[in-house]
């Protein structure tokens, strides 16, 4: 199968590619098939000029009448530009969508996916980057269903940016569900970091993965009769094949220009063929395009300063010329095969050749050049964003404007999702350097730039800006409050809590110095080992106890003061009265909200949790269903989401709605994954869905869930809402390992003693400890319980009173067994704990052998989706009955 191009040449690439071919007809009938329409990847990779574009474009040749095609190229020098290959993806589609029906058809994901694509504006916070990729995998998903089936070529996908490529891995994922066919042309070993793995999860996903092989000499023979005749003789298509090595686009040029110079092709013009391929790299190439005059080499250098669609008008201004000038320019490098004029504008007729011309480019004259195409972008209206990869290539100058583009630039990627594109424009400005007054600035805009990927580097950066001046009181606050975050992000709680007391000790009493004392007092509460957690609670009870909540420092004190409440088990009323005085209006206070950056996420967590282990079950859940609202429109779909997902599933837990709580859970810890592994949320979310899956009576899947995310010692320092030792010295006995398990429990219950924590709900180690003592230790075993019971008297609420009593009951035999059972279901009836209520039930209904205890805690234990216990209940019924 051969393809005609300009000169006369055959088209090479097709040469010996039957099998790719083959490979793409399968797809594409595939994809095209009335009763199928079934998606998929196809991956080619290959060495320079190997023919990946020409495949292609017969690709869409194949395809043209019986799909769409929507096709983009990553570029060298446009590698640093956020989302440009997806944008050249998906213009065609775009252009056709007006603001208010492109708002309509996106749907949530407008305000999300939409500043990525250049249909929308930024918001004014900083975008999550997850959360964006995951608005435009749902984003063109929307968009092939609306003009399926649809095929997208991806070529030169080595160059496509780091923010295309993570899209373009996650959709990968979705394709079996949509009808498109997506093609993805690289080569090896040309991509690093996130942009490799990025490919390398793109090739996992493909159906087929080619590596494209050279032309062999028969193949090469046949393209040079093809296109000088077939009298070439064959110690003349022999040396056409030693000169390129097999390479397609290099023979197709050798080609060209033997044809060009009219040399005949036999034996005895072989010898010339090597000085006519120098011509067409190198050197040789850049003699070429010098013989085309001065004008046109200028031009071809503004062509490759500004990479690929080239704008005739910039590519002019950039150059210095008339747009009548530019136009013979690019006429006279079109007909020479160093440039060709698309749809989309002029590009390079190979990246070899763009490679080769931009390197030609004296430095100095290149890096003057970027300086002028960063100018003549920015008039051109296309922002600073779109400046920065030219503004990168300056040298430093101590130019103050500069570094304000790049201050701009980076403000612009942080708000559509492109953390490392601010990254590095804030770096360059670094290196500008800055001028005293604003470096610190700059310093602590860097900061947060990298504060979701690299807390190390945050760390860095947030200490050199506060060991210079510039940073107003306001600022330096803010830097050091994310300073500690980024240190117990990094696992250094000390050198975060130090952080804070140094700056406190600069401040007099007020705001600043609040917020300064509620951070210290949140990452002490949220950390266990501390060795002196009792004082600690004292000063924080004295700190807060007058506080009324007229700020968001009073309101953050109030939240941390009802959670160490909460933890050490002290009374519900207190608690709940301390959140609701945080709150306004009974609704998180302006500044206290989910995606609100200045006070971090825990805090929130912290009050949901507060209310979540006080029976508030309403108002926890209220909160969390907010959060998980919040962050999915604001396309926060990382870590944030996955804890809320995580604490809404527990209130479901708590609620007795099992079912919806494993799916709740399960999903946190999909979205956790995501994230990393390891982390402190992986600990979070496993606990909570162990703890619901043991009372879903599911022993194995919990076993399962903890081998899966390493749930046993040692865990990290960090306190688990619930009490991750406790919910694992509990599974422990359910795979009936005794012993173990035991010694869990022991360990759990000194160290919570330790920090004065008691809340018997949050840790229900005394209750599982006991009775696994019961028959060996049963003195042991009635004092644990009879000292929870007053731990939960003290507490006050029905829940923990409840559970109490149900422990005591099982330590009890006969008629007291039986009344304290009668007890603890009365008071579990009146807590919103549906599942403790259901077992309390059940094991009244055992006790007393009585049938409508026993049935009504049937159909409280299936109404939960306590498979386990509702079994349980079904064979005593029928013990009973018989």
């Amino acid at each position: 199968m051969t393809q005609g191009r300009p000169g006369g040449a055959t088209w090479a690439p097709l040469w010996e590619r039957e099998v790719e071919l083959a490979a793409v007809t399968r797809a594409v009938d595939e994809l095209c098939a009335e009763s199928t329409a079934a998606g998929g990847l196809l991956a080619f990779s290959g060495e320079a000029g190997i023919g990946k574009t020409a495949l292609l474009a017969e690709v869409r040749r194949m395809v043209e009448g019986r799909a769409t095609v929507w096709s983009a190229r990553g570029g060298a020098t446009v590698t640093s530009v956020p989302f440009n290959v997806v944008r050249q993806l998906l213009q065609p589609a775009l252009v056709q969508l007006g603001p208010d029906e492109a708002r309509e058809y996106f749907g949530d994901c407008y305000d999300i996916a939409g500043p990525a694509l250049g249909i929308a504006e930024p918001g004014g916070r900083q975008a999550d980057p997850q959360g964006v990729c995951d608005g435009l995998v749902e984003a063109v998903s929307r968009l092939a269903r609306l003009h399926w089936p649809l095929v997208l070529l991806i070529d030169d996908a080595h160059w496509a940016d780091q923010e295309t490529l993570h899209w373009l891995a996650a959709f990968a994922q979705r394709l079996h569900e949509l009808p498109v066919l997506v093609v993805v042309a690289r080569r090896p070993g040309e991509a690093e970091g996130d942009s490799a793995r990025h490919l390398a999860t793109v090739a996992a996903e493909a159906r087929s993965f080619t590596t494209l092989r050279a032309l062999t000499p028969e193949a090469a023979a046949g393209l040079t009769r093809a296109t000088l005749g077939e009298h070439a003789d064959a110690p003349f298509c022999r040396e056409v094949w030693a000169v390129t090595g097999g390479n397609p686009y290099e023979s197709v040029e050798l080609l060209a220009k033997v044809q060009d110079s009219e040399l005949e092709p036999v034996e005895g013009s072989a010898d010339e063929l090597r000085a006519l391929n120098r011509t067409a790299r190198g050197r040789g190439l850049v003699a070429r395009l010098e013989g085309l005059g001065t004008d046109a080499t200028r031009f071809a250098w503004a062509a490759a300063i500004l990479g690929s669609a080239i704008s005739l008008d910039l590519a002019a201004s950039l150059a210095g010329m008339t747009h009548d000038s530019a136009e013979r320019c690019a006429e006279r490098l079109c007909a020479a095969r160093i440039l060709v004029s698309g749809d989309e504008g002029l590009e390079f007729v190979h990246p070899l050749i763009a490679g080769t011309v931009y390197r030609s480019i004296p430095a100095a004259t290149r890096t003057a050049m970027h300086g002028v195409a960063a100018a003549v972008i920015t008039h051109d209206g296309r922002g600073a964003a779109a400046a920065s990869p030219h503004l990168l290539e300056v040298h430093p100058d101590d130019d103050p404007e500069l570094v304000e583009q790049l201050r701009e630039a980076a403000a612009e990627h942080l708000a559509v999702g492109a953390p490392d594109a601010a990254r590095r424009c804030l770096e360059r400005a670094l290196r500008e350097p800055p001028l005293p007054d604003i470096h610190a600035r700059v310093l602590y805009e860097l900061g947060c730039a990298t504060m979701l990927t690299s807390p190390a580097t945050t760390i860095r950066h947030l200490r050199e800006a506060l060991s210079m001046p510039g940073l107003d009181q306001g600022l330096r606050v803010d830097a050091v409050c994310r300073l500690s975050q980024a240190f117990v992000h990094n696992d250094q709680l000390e050198e975060g809590l130090r952080a804070i007391a140094d700056e406190a000790s600069r401040l007099e009493q007020g705001p600043a110095l609040l917020r300064l004392q509620a951070v210290r007092y949140m990452w002490e509460g949220i950390h266990a080992g501390e060795e002196d957690s009792p004082a600690r609670s004292k000063q924080l009870a004295k700190l807060a106890g007058p506080l009324a909540g007229r700020d968001n420092s009073e309101r953050a004190l109030l939240i941390l003061r009802a959670f160490d409440a909460m933890t050490r088990g002290e009374s519900a009323e207190l608690v709940v009265e301390l959140c609701d005085r945080a709150l306004v209006n009974g609704r998180l206070a302006p500044g206290l909200g989910w995606t609100d950056p200045e006070w971090t996420f825990e805090l929130r967590l912290m009050l949901g949790g507060s209310y979540a282990f006080s029976d508030r079950l309403d108002r926890a859940e209220s909160l969390f269903t907010e959060a998980v609202r919040a962050y999915e429109t604001a396309g926060w779909s990382g870590g944030h989401l996955a804890l809320s997902h995580a604490f809404l599933g527990y209130v479901y837990r708590r609620r007795g709605r099992l079912t919806d709580a494993e799916r709740s859970l399960r999903e946190s810890l999909r979205l956790a994954d995501r994230v990393g592994q390891g982390l402190p949320m992986h600990w979070e979310a496993a606990s909570m869905l162990i703890d619901t899956l043991l009372a879903r009576g599911h022993i194995t899947e919990a076993g399962a869930v903890a081998d899966q995310y390493g749930f046993a010692p040692p865990s990290a320092s960090t306190i688990y809402v619930p009490d991750a030792p406790s919910v694992r010295g509990r599974l422990l006995l359910a795979l009936g390992r005794t012993k173990d398990g035991l010694n869990e429990l022991e360990a759990t219950a000194k160290a919570l003693t330790a920090r004065g924590q008691y809340n018997t709900v949050l840790a229900p180690r005394a209750y599982d400890l006991a009775r696994a003592l019961a028959h060996e230790d049963p003195k042991r075993a009635a004092h644990l319980v009879a000292d929870a019971r007053r731990q939960a008297e003290r507490f006050g609420t029905d829940t923990a009173i409840g559970e109490a009593l149900r422990c005591a009951a099982a330590l009890e035999t006969g008629p007291r067994s039986v009344a304290l059972y009668r007890q603890a279901a009365s008071y579990l009836e009146a807590s919103p704990c549906a599942y403790e209520h259901a077992v309390a039930r059940v094991e009244y209904g055992i006790a007393a052998d009585s049938v409508p205890e026993l049935e009504r805690g049937l159909t409280l234990a299936r109404t939960c989706g306590a498979d386990g216990l509702a079994e349980r209940a079904l064979d005593h019924l029928g013990l009973v009955k018989r």
